[in-house]
């Protein structure tokens, strides 16, 4: 696809899901060893990140059908991602139990976008 705003809406999309996946691998950190540097630092991008694709995602999108079709699936990707972002912080703030749950449905979710990229490659 040569259309620049379905590459630089796609590249947006791949930074939430690393600053996702990021935020995830250490809720699970478990062990004496730190938390690696590029990984909190991934985590650490997550809100911007998060702010910059759901103003992007709420966007109309205009051009060739492939274009808006390409977007709009893209844009709900990252509108799935921030559901079940919102559900994760919700659950954070439980017992171990409901963390463990919050990690593991925010994995999934992350998991089945990630199965889905070929609808926007």
């Amino acid at each position: 696809m040569k259309d620049q705003r379905v590459t630089y809406l796609r590249g947006v999309l791949e930074s939430l899901l690393e600053s996702l996946d990021a935020t995830v691998r250490i809720a699970r950190w478990s062990g004496t060893e730190s938390v690696p540097e590029p990984l909190e630092k991934s985590a650490s991008q997550l809100l911007d990140r998060l702010g910059t694709a759901n103003r992007l995602a709420s966007g109309r999108f205009v051009g060739s059908p492939v274009v808006v079709s390409l977007m709009t699936t893209i844009s709900g990707a990252i509108q799935r991602l921030d559901l079940a972002f919102v559900q994760y912080r919700r659950k954070m703030e439980g017992s171990q139990t409901s963390k463990d749950e919050a990690a593991n449905a925010l994995d999934a979710e992350i998991g089945a976008v990630k199965q889905d990229a070929h609808r926007w490659a």
